[in-house]
């Protein structure tokens, strides 16, 4: 018994240091990024991309003039993934900028935030190990399983040869958040679960739950980007001059309609997966508490993210509503997501409470 005490005591000693060091290295991850940033704002591509779908160069590139008439050659357009009745703006050319050192420093903040991630869920794995069981039963494992998973999401895109590394900078950052807080507010103790949470339905439920919140996480912040990128596209399309700092940042994103089309099919794709998660909730709550559904503020704000989320992909379908209402409505809805996830667990009290802090 004092060997298997002192083994689990070793586990979670263990599972704390190399949190600490996937924040050690996630930290020079988001020095990598920022070189890739700095450097790649020296970059002319984007900027001679820009100044070809400018509203000034809409005119023909090319007369050519033939007996009987002009015979009007039509500039070159840049392949874009604008949608219907959006403007043709072209895919910025990354944070790097198209600059071959921007780029160096964008694959070792790659290559850092893959060694984060590793170290991060071994962090994880030593943790349920210490505990003997699934390691999310408070909010300090949710947070650090939480933070991984989005990493580990991000880097998933990346392999699947998706346009995503401009989000690298903005994940690293928040994951660092999440981690901090974690490890600092959230933390806790290794400690054995309330009877309640003693079910295979602890597995099922909350990985789905910390899977979807994840995967709302990268479309939310799509839509921040969108938002950003929209408003600099509508600058430039009414005639306007955006700041310098501004040009350099936003030139270098993909355009908005490929952000509004990327942040409406992340959320489009895990949105089934969170109704799963709250029948799979209901199911779990019928066996432990003898009722489905009791209205206990998580369920509640479960609901309430669940119908958020609906009412933006019936919207982003709905012609009318696509763009920034679109975006607004999913940022609200995550927000929801947020709240049932810090607010509820801290400030409310219902039977989930046994999480604590």
């Amino acid at each position: 018994m004092q060997l298997a005490v002192a083994t689990n005591e070793s586990l979670a000693h263990l599972s704390n240091n190399l949190i600490y060091a996937s924040m050690a290295v996630y930290t020079l991850a988001f020095l990598a990024h920022i070189a890739e940033w700095i450097f790649g704002s020296r970059s002319k591509v984007a900027r001679t991309a820009a100044a070809l779908t400018a509203p000034q160069a809409g005119a023909p590139a090319v007369q050519v003039r033939s007996k009987g008439g002009t015979a009007v050659l039509d500039k070159p357009k840049v392949v874009t993934r604008s949608a219907t009745g959006t403007r043709d703006v072209p895919d910025g050319p990354g944070a790097a900028g198209g600059t071959v050192k921007g780029d160096l420093y964008g694959r070792i903040a790659v290559s850092l935030t893959t060694l984060g991630f590793l170290l991060a869920t071994g962090g994880v794995v030593a943790r349920a190990m210490s505990v003997e069981r699934a390691p999310w039963g408070n909010m300090y494992e949710f947070s650090i399983t939480f933070s991984t998973v989005a990493v580990g999401a991000y880097l998933g895109l990346l392999a699947l040869k998706k346009n995503v590394r401009w989000l690298g900078l903005f994940l690293v950052t928040t994951v660092l958040l999440d981690l901090g807080i974690a490890t600092t507010v959230l933390y806790t103790d290794s400690d054995q679960l309330v009877p309640a949470l003693h079910s295979y339905w602890l597995w099922i439920h909350v990985s789905t739950a910390i899977f979807c919140g994840a995967v709302f996480y990268i479309g939310a912040a799509g839509a921040v980007m969108y938002l950003f990128r929209d408003s600099y596209e509508a600058k430039l399309a009414g005639g306007g001059t955006p700041g310098r700092f501004s040009t350099s940042v936003m030139e270098r994103f993909p355009s908005a309609a490929s952000l509004d089309k990327f942040s409406y099919r992340i959320n489009a794709a895990v949105f089934p997966l969170w109704t799963f998660t709250i029948i799979a909730g209901a199911i779990w709550a019928g066996d432990a508490w003898g009722r489905y559904w009791g209205w206990d503020p998580k369920e509640v704000w479960s609901f309430v993210t669940w119908v958020a989320y609906a009412c933006y992909l019936h919207a982003r379908a709905t012609a009318g509503w696509k763009g920034r209402k679109a975006a607004y409505l999913a940022l609200f809805a995550f927000a929801c997501w947020i709240w049932n996830y810090y607010g509820v667990n801290i400030l409310l009290n219902g039977k989930h409470s046994y999480a604590g802090v």
